[in-house]
């Protein structure tokens, strides 16, 4: 199950990118401009301490240069689309770890459906495989996002849909920095993200996997230094949390579309 959880985060990451996962849940992603082994490191630079134990997935071929940081960690799992002999033979030294190739066009974007066993039956659902045009999203506040903040926003937005609810993450365009996941209260997420944080988290966006319902978690954003938030937007508290987005110079866009994940 962690190696599918792990699998399906990887492969909706356009660019070149890893992510680690532990207990189902991502504790490291990051891309790079195709030096897989910069973004292995820069993903588990994220949570060092979780990666332990965890399952890695590339979504590119793993080279020898790669294969000699991955060796670096214990890991349960390690799946890529490929490896090259020499990568392949350095991983075969380590002892209790299982390497699985999976190809490029086996990915979770196949048609079908998710089922969860119930008393007295099953529930069936759509996966969710929406391709959301971060463009698109509606501009909710005062202040625009910068380029740099829509692409971190566009990041964010498919690592959140991946993490547990409620889950919260904070990002930059290219690495996940903290993770709130399963939580009973939204505003706990985002204190857990923060907590869970070894890099700075000044400057980076958030990603809400469902609209806040009061303006307590933005107020804990803004003093984490987030400055622009991706959410789904619907709360009947929709206007509390603008006014305190923009009270804090905050940019902040609506989708329209959440991404609950049981």
């Amino acid at each position: 199950m962690d190696s599918d959880a792990a699998w399906q985060v990887v492969s909706d990451i356009p660019l070149p990118g890893v992510v680690i996962i532990k207990h189902a849940n991502p504790c490291g992603a990051a891309t790079s401009d195709g030096d897989m082994a910069e973004a292995f490191r820069k993903a588990l630079a994220g949570d060092p301490v979780s990666a332990f134990g965890g399952i890695v997935a590339l979504n590119r071929p793993v080279d020898k240069k790669t294969a000699e940081e991955l060796v670096k960690t214990f890991f349960e799992v390690i799946i890529a689309p490929g490896f090259a002999a020499d990568a392949a033979g350095l991983l075969e030294t380590r002892k209790n770890v299982r390497v699985l190739e999976i190809p490029a066009t086996c990915s979770k974007r196949s048609s079908g459906y998710e089922f969860r066993r119930v008393m007295g039956g099953l529930l069936i659902q759509d996966r969710d495989m929406d391709e959301f045009d971060i463009r698109k999203a509606k501009v909710v506040t005062k202040r625009i996002p910068t380029e740099a903040e829509y692409q971190a926003l566009d990041f964010a937005w498919r690592v959140v849909k991946h993490v547990k609810s409620n889950a919260i993450v904070y990002t930059t365009k290219d690495q996940l920095v903290g993770m709130g996941a399963g939580q009973t209260s939204r505003v706990d997420s985002v204190k857990i993200a923060k907590m869970k944080a070894v890099l700075p988290t000044e400057g980076c966006v958030l990603g809400s996997d469902a609209f806040f319902p009061f303006r307590d978690g933005i107020d804990m954003a803004a003093q984490a230094g987030i400055t622009a938030i991706i959410e789904p937007g619907g709360s009947v508290k929709d206007d509390e949390v603008i006014q305190a987005a923009d009270e804090h110079g905050i940019a902040m866009i609506f989708t329209g579309i959440r991404h609950f994940k049981h």
